[in-house]
Order: structure tokens, then C-alpha cells, then sequence
């Protein structure tokens, strides 16, 4: 095609002045429709000489569809076109025009544009508009871009004519409650997708898809004028939706490529390009980073676009049904509306402040209430600059908002649908100041206030029936627990002082005081909240990182929770907040380790003193029985169990010493190595026991096998016997453990086995890989190295970016220095490892030695 060069460069030459245009643009959005319609007619006018020069019928014609099809093109976005062909046209029987048609979309790729293409008649597209509706939509904003006008006329006529507007509004809200699903149902992920997620663009563009159809207008500005939105809606629209595209525009510029999510990776760079800096927040002690400043406006954005889709949907609804919505009055102020609560007046909430918490009350209590009205959710949309101090400060609100969190059941529902709505930050405004906020953990992976949602929902469950499975200890004790409200309290401030500076459970507890005396709590039910609050770490810290056989440790935490009815309350808030902060961070073992700290904290506070000697034979005879159920002859364990010491039945379960003797009775002193393996008793992973003469980089082989391997070890209990063997047990996972068990556990035997037997040099740590997000917020490694309450032991904790062959580097410079292990506990807390480590040797006996392992260590971390 003659010309195709000096096409590409002009296309070139264009698209690079607009996109300069775009970065030079700074923090307003207020042209960016203008500038996306500039691409798009850019591309117009490029497709349109291509199309010149195609040599077409006359009757055939070139169509934008999809996006395209609305005017505006982002910078990377697929152009998506229509070659509209005249009806029974057969373009395989016709070689000519199929050739023609392979040199037009080949040129269009040539010349730079990144085409999305489709070749019908007007009735191909008619059939497949009636089968798939997102045809359908794509039709249904389609434009003429070159080509016969007529025929396209004609395709618009035959689509209208089978489009049903309530089947197509069924079908995309069917669709958009599906995309909200795959995206966990909030706007709050803290790598939303700017146009998919919750309250992305499509959910607007959704609004004007099904009013098209419905022939409602085709614009925000349409909309006001049929009575469906409001002005102050559709102000609040064009504002929010300026913005999203502006950040999916500058997403594409800085990325290079399409790319519509807001990643760590390119967070930062769209943020300077929005002028925004590292600065300290309003108020806040700590500084903010350029990236949260503009996620904070993100979300506060995609929050408005949900309710305003909600509220813009269901009266679009309406007006496509106008006669299926009776009114059945609830009192004075509400009526249910086919299973929604509608006010009475579009004024009420001015009129009577109090009812808008009486709308969350009247949700939970009202029987066959699923929802809130487009009515009702404009007026609370309109009504939050009635929510000030004084209504904070008023005894009925106070009274009401207790009544919500008292309620036999829809808290997790009510508590969502008020943070939806503005009304949860408005009365709790210490809790407006965390919606939005994102934190830079690497293992949360929502913002704060949604966090702290998973969490209630968490508690609340353990109260439900239908969740018994999930966690039956949880629900068990929940069964028992005759105040569920003191612990949705707590959960909803546990980290309500976050982004704060300073100790954030501190905070907290003092933010939670204050709230317990405005509301008329009883001192005691206070100070059971205030003590969760404040202590919502502490089991999860001492479960993960202190040695759980060491009496003195459940002595000591056992007196700081002081009775049952607050460790019974901590443990059920511990484990639903490890559950809220991200679905990678719970599992099977910490689910263990916390259940082993209540039980052992409980039997203490049962007056029980700790006793070791009693604990141990305690222990022993449990073994002994399980041992005698596998028919093991009389005192075969006597050989493994004499060169046992306390510390040893102090730190396992009966069931791991009685399959440890079983497994070793006949090879206790022998030369060879045995490595056993078994499905993990905890439900989740494999146990793998090690046998052998211990040897000074023993630990450190075993990790390098395990790493090269693939498996992550997550508890490890290591063990050396008075005659000198090592009896090490580690609890390791693995990605395809669960599908193939016994392969895998034949495979550790065999090969962990060789690698053991065949001593030689230890290998260097490979280059494990690091993920995207440690990429975007690294952790500064940190390592402390300090003696045991007795000082005959000493403790290693060590934090850093998780990455492939971390554990490896960590034994490597250990067994350098011959340091003995005697455990270790490995969390991984998502891209965050917390690793401790109880050790000794006589090299920390020297300061200079000490300093050298530490300095070491952190080199390792680095590398």
C-alpha cells in the first residue's frame, strides 16, 4: 500500500504531541475527555486513509465498536473496529475481497495501531447480539468511522429493534455483580484496577449502557433531564470520572503498554506525575508518601462511583418497572419497598437526623430488608453534612449506634453498607481517617478500613452456625461467649489508630476509652475492650516467635491476660484479625500454634501451676498408649527415649514422640541417616523427621535441600540427643503438596536422605527472586541477637523481604560461626518473613563474635 510509511510517522508524530500533552497536563483532570477524544479522532482520521486506499465496496463500511465506539481512546487501549460487510456477502468464496481485507489489518498493525478486529454482515451481528450481550455492548455505542453510511444506519435500526431493554439491564447487572465478585466486592485492594474494580470506570459506563437501552439518554447530562440523577450527582460524576480516566491515561503513559491497574510498581511514578510528593499528612506525625496521597484520592473517588451507581441503577430499574415496587410502611419514617427501605420523604433526614443511624437499625431488624432504595441511598448521599459533631455528641445517636453493634445478626452487613455510605466515618471520625488508608506491611492486602471490616465479619462468623466448619475451636468458645458485641467493638478499633505514629494499639485503647464512656458502656465490659485493643498483638507475636514448651513464657502470658474469659476473648479477635489481613497469611499452623498457647495459657489459669516433671510424664504416657495402639513390643522406645533429655518431651506432642519412636527405636546409634515423612497433623503440610550424627552445618543442609526443592519451612524443632545424634522435625508446605502427598514425602526420604549422607562443601545461596510488591516497599532487613531471661540461651530475631533461599542464607553464616539451634520458628507473613531462632554456642559468649554474626546476617539479607 503506497504511502504506509509516511502514514506510520504521522501516526507516530501525532500520538507522541498528545501524549507529551498528557504528561504535561498536571494534577487536572478538567480536559482529559477532550484529550481522549483527540486520540480517538487521530486514530479516525489514520483508519480513515487506510481505508481510502483498501479498495472496498462501495457498500462496506468501517465502524468503531467498544470503547472506541464512545469517542475517547486511551493512549494503549486496543482499537477495536467492525468491518461491516453488505448481507450475504461470503467473504471465503470471494478471495479478492478476503485479500483485501487481510492487507487493510495488516496495514493497520504496520502503521502502528493496536487493532482489535471483527468482519460481519449486519446480520451476522444481529445473531450474535442476541447470543451474547457483550456484543451487544459493544454495538450498542458503535459509530460510523468510513464507508457506506447507509449500511450502517441500517445495522443501528435492526439492532435496536431486538434489543430488550429489561433483559439487557438484567444481564449487565448480572454482569457487573460478578466482576464486583472476582474483585472481593470492594473498591479498597490496594492494587485496584482502575477501570474493573468496584467503583471503577465500567461501573459507570454500566450506567449508561443499560439507560441507552433503555432510552433514557445517552449522557450524565441526559440522565438529570429524564429525572434520574440529580444536578449535584451528575457534578459529582463528571468529577470522579475525570479523574479515574486521567489516572488510566497516565497509567498507560508511564507504563508504556496497556495497563489499567494501579500496581505498586508505577503507583509512585503516577503519582508524581499528579504533583504529589512525600510529605507529612494533615495532622499526622508520619510522613506520606507521594503513592498514598494519591490512593486516598482514588478511593474516596471509587467509593462515590459505587454509591452512585447503586443509587442511578435502581432508579433506572424502577423506570423500567414502574409497577412492580409496592409500599409496605414500616413506621412513620420508612416503608419497604420490595425488600428495600425507602423513606418516606426525600427530606426526612433533614428534618429528623436521628433516623439516619435508624436506617442501619431498621436494615438488621426488619425482616426481608436486602437492601436500601435509590431514595433512601440519595438521601443518606445528601444527608452527610448533617453528620457533624453535634450529631456525634447526641445521646439518641449514641444509643442507636450501640443498639446496631448489639443486634443478633446483620452487623457485617451493616457495618459495610455504613461505610458505603459515608455514615460510619461520619460518627466514628476517627474512623473517616482511616478509609482509604493504605499500609505498607506487605502481608495486609486491604486498606485499613477494610481490614477491620474482614475482621468483624471474622468474629461474627465464629457466632454463626452455617461457619461452624471453618474454625470449630473458634466457634466453640463463641457458642459460650455471652457478649459477641464487646468483641465486634473491639474489632472495630483495633487498628483504628493506624497511620497515627506511635504505637497504634496504644492509641487505640485510648481512642476506644473515650469511645466506651460516651456510649454508657459498663466498666468491666470497657476494660475487657480496652485490654483486646491494646493486646490484639501480643498472642499472635508470643504464638509465632517464643518457645511454647518453656513454662515461664505461658506463666508470663498467662498472668498478663489474668483469666479465662479475656484469653477466650483475645484468641477469638487473634485469629479472626490473622485471617483479615490477607488470605496467603492464615494457616493450618498458625491455626496450631495459637490453639497450643490457649490451651496451655488455660490449664495455668485453671490454677494448675506449670510443672515440667508433671507436663513430661504427662506426655510420656499419652505416647505410650498411641504407641501400644500400633502393637510397638514392650519398651521398644526405651533405647530412643534414654537419650532423651526433659527439653525434648517438653518441646513435642505426644503424637510426634510416639511416631519419633516408632520410626526410630531400631536405628538409635546407628551411623546411617533416616528421614521420615508424613502428612502434617496440623491439616496442612508434611512433617519431616531427620536422624543422624549431628554435624556443625547439619541445619544449613537440610535448609538448602528444602529451598532447592520448593518447600517453605515454617516450624522447625531441632533436638540433639546425649549421644550426640541430631533429632531435628520440621513442618514444611509445599504448592502441590495436597495432590501429591506420597510422591513428594517418597521424594524428601530419598533425596533429603542422600543429601544428608553425601557431605560436601555447601553450596552458595542461589539469587532468590524477589516478588513485584518487596520490589515496591522493601523491607529494611533487621536482626537482634539477645541473651534469654536465664541467660544460658540466646535469641535471634531476624525480619527482611521473603525471597526464595532466605532461610538457606540465614543457616549458612550460623554454621560458619558453629552455632548449635535448638528451634526455630519461620512466619511468613505474605512478602514479610519474622523469623526466631533459639540458639547457643560458644561464640556468643564474645562481644566481637557477636557483633560479627549479626553483621553477617544482615549482609546475607541484603544480597
Amino acid at each position: 500500500m503506497t504511502g504506509l510509511p509516511q502514514l506510520r510517522e504521522q501516526y507516530k508524530a501525532g500520538k507522541a504531541a498528545l501524549l507529551a500533552s498528557l504528561a504535561a497536563s498536571g494534577a487536572s483532570s478538567r480536559g482529559i475527555h477532550s484529550l481522549l477524544q483527540k486520540f480517538a479522532r487521530h486514530t479516525d482520521a489514520t483508519l480513515q486513509a487506510l481505508w481510502e486506499g483498501a479498495g472496498f465496496p462501495a457498500a462496506a463500511c468501517l465502524v468503531a465498536a467498544g470503547g472506541f465506539g464512545r469517542g475517547e481512546l486511551f493512549p494503549h487501549s486496543d482499537v477495536d473496529v467492525l468491518l461491516l460487510l453488505p448481507d450475504h456477502t461470503d467473504v471465503d468464496a470471494d478471495p479478492a475481497l478476503k485479500a483485501k481485507i487481510e492487507r487493510f489489518i495488516g496495514a493497520c498493525w504496520d502503521v502502528g495501531l493496536e487493532i482489535g478486529s471483527s468482519v460481519r454482515t449486519a446480520s451476522d451481528c444481529v445473531e450474535e447480539a442476541s447470543k451474547d450481550v457483550t456484543v451487544q455492548t459493544s454495538l450498542l455505542e458503535a459509530r460510523l468511522v468510513a464507508g457506506a453510511k447507509k449500511n450502517f444506519q441500517q445495522l443501528q435500526k435492526r439492532l435496536a429493534a431486538v434489543l430488550d431493554p429489561q433483559a439487557f439491564y438484567v444481564a449487565k447487572t448480572l454482569e457487573l455483580r460478578q466482576r464486583h465478585n472476582k474483585f472481593e466486592n470492594t473498591p479498597y485492594s490496594l492494587e485496584p484496577n482502575c477501570k474493573e474494580s468496584p467503583g471503577g470506570l465500567r461501573d459507570l459506563q454500566v450506567i449508561l449502557w443499560v439507560a441507552r437501552a433503555a432510552g433514557l439518554g445517552k449522557s450524565w447530562d441526559d440522565l438529570a433531564r429524564k429525572g434520574l440523577a440529580t444536578a449535584f450527582e451528575v457534578r459529582q460524576i463528571k468529577a470522579n470520572e475525570a479523574l479515574l480516566s486521567l489516572i488510566r491515561a497516565r497509567l498507560h503513559l508511564i507504563a508504556g503498554r496497556r495497563e489499567d491497574r494501579l500496581v505498586f510498581d508505577l503507583q509512585t511514578a503516577v503519582a508524581e506525575s499528579f504533583g504529589y510528593s512525600a510529605e507529612a499528612d494533615d495532622g499526622s506525625k508520619l510522613p506520606r508518601r507521594a503513592s498514598e496521597a494519591l490512593m486516598k484520592r482514588y478511593y474516596w473517588a471509587a467509593k462515590a462511583v459505587t454509591q452512585l451507581n447503586q443509587i442511578l441503577l435502581l432508579n433506572i430499574e424502577e423506570r423500567l418497572n414502574p409497577n412492580t415496587y409496592p409500599l409496605r410502611p414500616i413506621n412513620e419514617r420508612f416503608c419497604d419497598k420490595a425488600g428495600m427501605l425507602e423513606v418516606a420523604s426525600d427530606d426526612l433526614y433533614a428534618r429528623e437526623p436521628h433516623a439516619i443511624l435508624e436506617t442501619f437499625l431498621l436494615y438488621e431488624t426488619t425482616v426481608g430488608i436486602k437492601g436500601l432504595s435509590a431514595r433512601t441511598l440519595r438521601a443518606l448521599y445528601n444527608a452527610r453534612g448533617l453528620m457533624n459533631a453535634g450529631f456525634r455528641k447526641d445521646p439518641v445517636n449514641r444509643a442507636t449506634f450501640l443498639r446496631i453493634l448489639q443486634q443478633p445478626e446483620g452487623i457485617t452487613h451493616a457495618m459495610r453498607l455504613m461505610n458505603q455510605t459515608s455514615v460510619l466515618g461520619r460518627y466514628l471520625w476517627i474512623f473517616r481517617k482511616i478509609v482509604g488508608q493504605m499500609q505498607h506491611d506487605l502481608f495486609h492486602v486491604y486498606t485499613v478500613d477494610q481490614h477491620i471490616l474482614m475482621v468483624l465479619r471474622n468474629v461474627r462468623r465464629f457466632f454463626m452456625a452455617e461457619h461452624s466448619h471453618e474454625y470449630p475451636m473458634c466457634s466453640q468458645l463463641a457458642g459460650g461467649w455471652d457478649k459477641p458485641w464487646i468483641l465486634y467493638i473491639a474489632a472495630l478499633f483495633h487498628d483504628i489508630a493506624k497511620g497515627r505514629g506511635g504505637d497504634h494499639s496504644e492509641l487505640g485503647c485510648k481512642d476506644v476509652h473515650v469511645f466506651c464512656r460516651q456510649h454508657g458502656i459498663a466498666a468491666e465490659d470497657a476494660r475487657l475492650i480496652e485490654f483486646l485493643v491494646g493486646e490484639h498483638l501480643s498472642m499472635s507475636r508470643i504464638a509465632q516467635k517464643e518457645d511454647l514448651s518453656d513454662p515461664e513464657v505461658i506463666a508470663a502470658f498467662a498472668k498478663r491476660v489474668s483469666n479465662e474469659r479475656y484469653l477466650t476473648a483475645l484468641y477469638l479477635l487473634t485469629v479472626a484479625d490473622i485471617r483479615g489481613t490477607s488470605p496467603k497469611v492464615w494457616n493450618a499452623w498458625k491455626g496450631k500454634l495459637l490453639e497450643d498457647l490457649y490451651r496451655y495459657t488455660l490449664r495455668v489459669l485453671g490454677g494448675r501451676a506449670p510443672d515440667a516433671d508433671a507436663e513430661v510424664e504427662a506426655r510420656k504416657r499419652e505416647a505410650l498408649t498411641i504407641l501400644a495402639l500400633h502393637a510397638e513390643p514392650f519398651e521398644a522406645h526405651k533405647t530412643l527415649w534414654d537419650t532423651l533429655d526433659v527439653s525434648y518431651f517438653m518441646r513435642h506432642e505426644a503424637s510426634d514422640i510416639a511416631w519419633h519412636a516408632r520410626q526410630l527405636s531400631r536405628h538409635v546409634g546407628k551411623a546411617k541417616a533416616v528421614v521420615r515423612a508424613r502428612r502434617s497433623s496440623a491439616g496442612e503440610g508434611m512433617q519431616v523427621l531427620v536422624y543422624t550424627p549431628d554435624a556443625p552445618d547439619l541445619f544449613a543442609r537440610i535448609c538448602g535441600y528444602f529451598d532447592e526443592a520448593g518447600f517453605s519451612i515454617l516450624d522447625a524443632k531441632i533436638h540433639t540427643a546425649q549421644n550426640g545424634y541430631a533429632l531435628d522435625t520440621f513442618q514444611v508446605v509445599s504448592p502441590t503438596l495436597t495432590d501429591h502427598y506420597r510422591e513428594l514425602a517418597a521424594m524428601v526420604e530419598a533425596d533429603l536422605d542422600r543429601t544428608i549422607e553425601e557431605p560436601g562443601p555447601l553450596p552458595p545461596p542461589g539469587k532468590g527472586r524477589v516478588s513485584r510488591r518487596v520490589k515496591s516497599f522493601p523491607i529494611a532487613p533487621r536482626v537482634d541477637l539477645r541473651p534469654d531471661e536465664k541467660a544460658q540461651r540466646w535469641l535471634l530475631s531476624v525480619s527482611a523481604s521473603d525471597r526464595v533461599g532466605l532461610l538457606y542464607r540465614i543457616a549458612r553464616v550460623l554454621a560458619r560461626h558453629r552455632i548449635n539451634l535448638q528451634l526455630a520458628k519461620v512466619s511468613t507473613l505474605g512478602e514479610r518473613v519474622e523469623d526466631t531462632f533459639l540458639i547457643d554456642g560458644p561464640e556468643l559468649q564474645h562481644n566481637k563474635a557477636q557483633i560479627a554474626i549479626e553483621t553477617e546476617l544482615l549482609e546475607a539479607l541484603n544480597t
